[in-house]
């Protein structure tokens, strides 16, 4: 199960699990739409896969599957890409 973290890596945006500007990885990598396209360009620093639109969780099933609360903040990723 996706584990949405509640964050961008790279700027540190909150990204609620509703959220349609969420971008991710098949590692669960998890950027803003504004970092993924123009920082990034589409591709995750961390592994070099592409960057998609992370699935949104329907509002009744978050209560038993509740997204993830660890923030991971990487300030230098625009560098490493």
């Amino acid at each position: 199960m996706l584990a949405l973290r509640p964050s961008c890596e790279c700027c540190d945006k909150d990204l609620p699990p509703e959220s349609a500007d969420a971008r991710i990885c098949s590692f669960e990598c998890t950027f803003c739409v504004d970092c993924a396209t123009n920082v990034l360009h589409g591709t995750c620093p961390n592994c070099g896969g592409e960057l998609v639109a992370r699935p949104r969780r329907p509002a009744n099933k978050l209560a038993s599957n509740p997204p993830s609360t660890e923030r991971v903040f990487n300030p230098d990723c625009a560098q490493q890409h």
